[in-house]
């Protein structure tokens, strides 16, 4: 399989190295956490020939001894290295039962720089802190974005636009790329949500009732963009003969975005600059799941490219919120530290009156924090009235 080189994330990594922190690599299955960490170990030894790389994948049948916690440990001592700097590398962490007691223990003897990863149900950010009583630094991946889509698939600036409509729909789960029918692409990522679903959910939580989960799922992808609460999705789901209560609901909820299938934005009054705890919106780790579980069904282009902004963002490192001001809704509030940005983002924006709908309350907005406009102009970057104005896939590839 092609392998492209992650720069952003092997960034961050660079930037934690040996540093007393346990590095924890999360993200959706699929999204590339194995082979970043193989890739970090070869920058490692790039930069330091004498380091002592400690690498372990309990996925693979020569480790199979090392899946109870004093194995592990005494496997890891053994390899230790005087003199030089010690890297402990563990891939599926979470094979190892007790896993946690040794990463404690190595952790406490202040010998190794620990960089871990694993399935996202037993290696939850909820979680981290109460596994590991030393400090932890979590590295977040994510799917791959437009920009890698294109490196990988090597996409030429005048092929931009088709390639963007292809990544609307194939997403970033690159396990998909070697396929050459859709057919066989959406087979590979449906079988990836199925396992996600099983694997990660139903066998970690004990779910009586998988068929609810997975309504629930398929409900919050139906429903992209949309304000939704457990309680709204309970009562649809019941008026379609579904026994259920919005307490289960919001459970599922919970467990989906536990698994990083979904992500929760909460809203914001742009007006009062306080957060609203009421009601939300969800988006897909990846627009290519909702293609391959539900087809074209319902399908509203524009709300997947409201997803691909949304995740965009999350991957450039804003905190993001669905604004409210007045009675009017703003799409995006991106938020990193004192850089705020307000987003709208629309299909097609070459009809007037959807142009002053998008446009309109980004100009209600007194600040002066930067106003973007992101549609499929399919043109160079223009400004009205103070709001830049920007192509979608030219704006991904910044």
């Amino acid at each position: 399989m092609k392998l492209i080189t992650r720069q952003q994330y092997l960034n961050q990594l660079q930037r934690v190295m040996n540093t007393p922190d346990i590095k924890i690599v999360t993200g959706i299955r699929r999204s590339g956490k194995s082979k970043l960490i193989s890739a970090f170990a070869e920058y490692v030894k790039s930069i330091d020939a004498t380091a002592n790389i400690i690498e372990i994948d309990l996925t693979k049948l020569r480790f199979e001894h090392l899946k109870e916690y004093h194995a592990l440990n005494e496997f890891v001592e053994n390899k230790y290295k005087e003199g030089v700097s010690n890297y402990l590398m563990i891939d599926e962490v979470q094979l190892c039962e007790g896993f946690e007691l040794a990463i404690n223990s190595l952790h406490s003897e202040e010998k190794y720089d620990i960089y871990l990863t694993g399935s996202n149900a037993f290696l939850l950010s909820s979680d981290l802190a109460t596994l590991f009583t030393g400090r932890h630094i979590e590295i977040h991946v994510y799917p791959f974005s437009f920009k890698e889509y294109c490196i990988y698939h090597n996409i030429v600036s005048d092929n931009i636009q088709s390639a963007f409509n292809d990544y609307i729909q194939t997403g970033g789960l690159s396990g998909a790329y070697p396929y050459t029918s859709s057919t066989d692409k959406g087979k590979y990522i449906r079988e990836v949500y199925e396992t996600i679903l099983i694997r990660d959910l139903v066998d970690k939580y004990r779910i009586a009732n998988p068929t609810m989960l997975k309504k629930v799922s398929s409900y919050l992808m139906d429903s992209i963009s949309n304000i939704s609460s457990s309680r709204n999705i309970s009562n649809a789901l019941s008026t379609n003969g579904e026994e259920t209560n919005h307490k289960t609901v919001g459970t599922y909820i919970d467990y989906l975005c536990n698994a990083f299938l979904f992500y929760e934005a909460k809203r914001y009054d742009v007006r009062g600059k306080t957060y609203l705890q009421s009601l939300s919106k969800y988006y897909l780790a990846d627009t290519g799941i909702r293609f391959a579980v539900l087809g074209k069904r319902n399908m509203d282009w524009g709300r997947m490219l409201e997803n691909i902004v949304f995740i965009e963002l999350l991957r450039r490192g804003y905190d993001v919120y669905v604004g409210k001001l007045y009675q009017k809704e703003i799409d995006f509030v991106a938020i990193n530290g004192n850089e705020k940005i307000y987003i709208q983002v629309s299909d097609d924006i070459t009809n007037e009156d959807t142009f002053k709908r998008e446009v309109e309350p980004l100009l209600k907005i007194r600040d002066a924090y930067p106003k973007i406009l992101l549609a499929r102009t399919r043109n160079d970057e223009t400004d009205y009235e103070g709001i830049h104005i920007l192509d979608i896939p030219r704006w991904l590839l910044v």
